[in-house]
């Protein structure tokens, strides 16, 4: 299998997420992209910050989907650095290809950063912006990662904090809950958007995989879940990805729209403008290699 094959050579234990980012799903987030990047972007903007990317260095954005924050990455190291940018979808990975300009220097690899043969002791910064949650076996995955790393490189990733804190997420599919059946329950540390939710298994996965001067900050923020576009499309975002799309799949047109309804009331209460804004809670955990 090879990269031009649009298959990426992943753990055994990753298949399923490959499937999933490789299928509807991958589609779902390029139909979204340019939406979820600005709802995301309170986010990316505290991955920055902590990040301390500057001219020269030689970066590895973990997870990088359709490529925004690799391209963002790429700008700030300038002619003298270098970014590249992992995914195992293919799909999106080539939607990230279009939108970078040909003369930043970065790279795109579709791969399972988990197995991915990266070049050793290179990298100064590998990144991450909630791309590292979805790994089956997470301390064998930081491994691998770690390698990659000059010694004194620096980890940075955001991740989000457990679901009761992540209202932007969690009010929408309460909403359809009142409609539709409940999504299978997940286990804490099952791979998935909240399976970094604990800061005590973070530290432990890391610590386990090698890293250093680990530390887990807590950051609370905002997200117009809108993008400023007003009602309707909040509506249409929490119904396009996330949690929400998936416990309407396969559910009856009368089950979707009584569903839709009642998503529509819980953000008509939050809409200001044309923002619609709910809390997020994510961290940032940051180590050395």
């Amino acid at each position: 299998m090879s990269e031009a094959m649009n298959t990426p050579v992943v753990h055994d234990r990753n298949a399923d997420q490959a499937a999933y980012w490789n299928g509807p799903a991958g589609q779902r987030w390029i139909e979204r992209q340019e939406t979820q990047d600005v709802v995301l972007a309170p986010a990316s903007a505290v991955l920055f910050e902590r990040a301390l990317v500057g001219e020269g260095n030689r970066v590895i954005d973990v997870g990088c989907g359709c490529g925004e924050t690799t391209i963002k990455l790429a700008k700030r190291v300038g002619p003298k650095g270098h970014v590249t940018g992992v995914d195992i979808s293919a799909p999106m990975l080539a939607r990230a290809r279009e939108r970078a300009d040909t003369r930043l220097p970065l790279n795109f690899v579709l791969a399972d950063a988990t197995v991915y043969p990266f070049e050793p002791g290179r990298a100064d910064v590998v990144t991450s912006r909630f791309g590292v949650m979805f790994f089956a076996e997470p301390a064998v995955s930081f491994v691998n990662i770690r390698k990659a790393l000059r010694p004194g490189g620096r980890l940075v990733f955001a991740c989000w904090q457990e679901p009761r804190r992540n209202p932007w997420m969690m009010l929408p599919l309460q909403s359809a809950y009142k409609h539709v059946p409940r999504l299978p329950e997940v286990g804490p540390e099952d791979p998935g958007p909240f399976s970094f939710a604990r800061e005590d298994r973070v530290r432990r996965i890391l610590s386990e995989a090698g890293f250093s001067s680990i530390a887990m900050e807590p950051v609370d923020l905002m997200l117009d879940i809108a993008a400023g576009r007003g009602l309707d499309a909040a509506v249409n975002s929490a119904l396009s990805i996330g949690p929400v799309s998936r416990a309407l799949d396969g559910q009856s047109p009368d089950l979707i729209a009584a569903a839709t309804d009642s998503i529509r009331a819980a953000l008509a209460s939050l809409e200001k403008g044309d923002t619609v804004m709910l809390g997020a809670a994510i961290w940032i955990a940051t180590a050395l290699a």
